[in-house]
């Protein structure tokens, strides 16, 4: 899979690095709001193994405030440029609003990562076939009423694949987010991070990002900032379970815990 100007190999475990610009994410929020603080911590994650770089600008941890397209493009355009300008590497802008989108990929993001899978904004699908860049359709609804669980999630992922090819999107431009931390109950959170090889079965590469989040806290009682630990175990199970990209935010220890994982399971 290519992405920006770089080939994936989609028989490997790749690391995407969170940067947030917002001053309320769940984990990091305000830490690297300035320009300065985000690019020396893209210069860091780099050298510690990420491939891509993911900016956001809205916070979508539970319960949070929407913010208005023009302050989210100020959070994120002025960020992808710099990033763009001093590294070379795919930036992701995580989005779900089409005017966001649009500004962030003619500033240069290589791929948009869609928390409504393409379902919030119906324009969404059409800014990505319009710049010609990878789609990641993320799991997720706007209710908790599933009837079989597995099933349902396969469901509602099949629809967002529908969108994204019915607006021109290829096949080789998909890749799916079981949406981890959405609408799912901590024992369906566990449940669709141990069956990712469900997903795998539509056809398509899947991204893995459960860091720091809850069903971590829940499942060890522990607050955000002592879940790295937790983190490193989903994403070696996401590694054995052939997801090809791990969203984190803690990238050293992810990436060198997926390495292991490789060497031992191609030995």
């Amino acid at each position: 899979m290519k992405i920006g100007n770089k080939e994936f190999d989609e028989s490997r475990t790749h690391i995407m690095g969170i940067l947030n610009i917002t001053p309320d994410s769940f984990s990091d929020g305000g830490k690297w709001n300035s320009m300065d603080a985000a690019l020396k911590h893209t210069e860091q994650m780099i050298a510690d193994g990420a491939a891509i770089i993911d900016i956001g600008g809205e916070s979508t941890r539970p319960g949070y405030t929407m913010i208005s397209d023009e302050e989210e493009i100020s959070r994120v355009v002025p960020v992808i440029e710099a990033v763009k300008k001093h590294f070379d590497i795919p930036v992701s802008v995580d989005t779900y609003k089409s005017r966001v989108a649009r500004a962030a990929l003619a500033a240069g993001a290589d791929l948009l990562n869609d928390i409504w899978g393409l379902k919030y904004d119906k324009n969404m699908a059409s800014a990505a076939k319009e710049f010609d860049v990878p789609v990641c359709l993320m799991h997720n609804r706007a209710n908790t009423d599933y009837t079989d669980f597995l099933n349902d999630v396969l469901s509602d992922l099949r629809e967002s694949i529908e969108t994204a090819k019915n607006a021109g999107i290829a096949d080789n431009k998909i890749i799916l987010d079981p949406g981890v931390g959405f609408a799912k109950t901590l024992e369906q959170n566990l449940r669709i991070t141990n069956h990712l090889e469900l997903l795998r079965s539509l056809g398509y590469p899947v991204l893995l990002g459960t860091s720091r989040k809850s069903m971590i806290g829940l499942t060890l009682d522990l607050p955000r900032d002592e879940r790295v630990e937790g983190t490193v175990a989903t994403s070696v199970i996401g590694c054995i379970k052939g997801a090809m990209f791990l969203r984190v935010h803690d990238v050293k220890e992810n990436y060198r815990a997926v390495r292991m994982t490789e060497a031992v399971i191609k030995s």
